[in-house]
């Protein structure tokens, strides 16, 4: 074949060759948009689950103080004060090991102050008494009392309310969280119903947070227990 003939084929292929290379470019494109547009459908649900339990353990300090100018007789007043405190708790049916006495702090409210900006009192001497123990319906009984103390002249200061605790969040949380996922699931198929589509796996999940609330003011000693799930789900058509 002629040379003159021959570029002119040679041109046409290759045009032909690009073409098909843009057409198919273009096609394996649309396909990969096409799978990612459907691989990024997806609803995000969350679901929650509670459960009312009681408090497994009670902490209950009785911070007390006297003041005096007389140092050994502030101690003295200090100690029977807290051995009350001890007699307390013991007569309500609690065990040694159950009551903790914090270190003595002595303050003298002097060292800083002159003439007449010196207290009436020159020390104040005061320690905390604390019960820590599961028996929380004996605690609860023992702090309808704590009015004998008063009367028996332990004047008991701030910070004395108990604080209730659950300990035993693991016995519960992993029914809880299944029921949490459940629920979330239900809302993701209602999701898919409402939208013509079909759920799909589960693109991520997260268990979220696990709180531990009191169930009202008026009643610390219960406890709601809550677990929040947030799971996504691809859609499908």
């Amino acid at each position: 074949m002629p040379l003159h003939t021959v570029r002119p084929v040679i041109l046409i292929v290759a045009a032909a060759l690009l073409a098909i290379g843009v057409a198919g470019a273009g096609w394996f494109a649309a396909q990969g948009m096409a799978r990612l547009k459907t691989a990024d459908r997806y609803v995000t649900v969350k679901g929650s689950a509670e459960k009312i339990v009681d408090a497994d353990l009670v902490v209950w300090p009785l911070p007390h103080s006297v003041g005096g100018n007389d140092l050994a007789d502030v101690q003295r007043r200090l100690d029977a004060n807290t051995a009350i405190i001890r007699e307390f708790f013991t007569e309500a049916g609690f065990q040694p090991g159950d009551i903790v006495v914090a270190p003595p702090g002595l303050e003298d409210r002097w060292a800083w102050a002159y003439g007449d900006n010196r207290p009436p009192e020159r020390y104040r001497y005061s320690t905390t008494v604390s019960l820590r123990t599961g028996n929380v319906p004996a605690a609860l009984e023992a702090l309808r009392r704590t009015g004998e103390l008063v009367s028996r002249g332990v004047m008991i200061g701030e910070g004395s309310s108990p604080e209730f605790d659950y300990t035993t969040l693991n016995d519960i949380k992993p029914g809880l969280i299944a029921e949490a996922t459940a629920a979330a699931r239900d809302s993701a198929v209602q999701f898919a119903k409402d939208s013509d589509s079909r759920l799909g796996g589960i693109r991520s999940a997260n268990q979220g947070v696990v709180s531990i609330s009191n169930r009202d003011q008026s009643s610390p000693q219960i406890k709601r227990v809550r677990v929040v799930t947030t799971v996504e789900y691809f859609l499908r058509d």
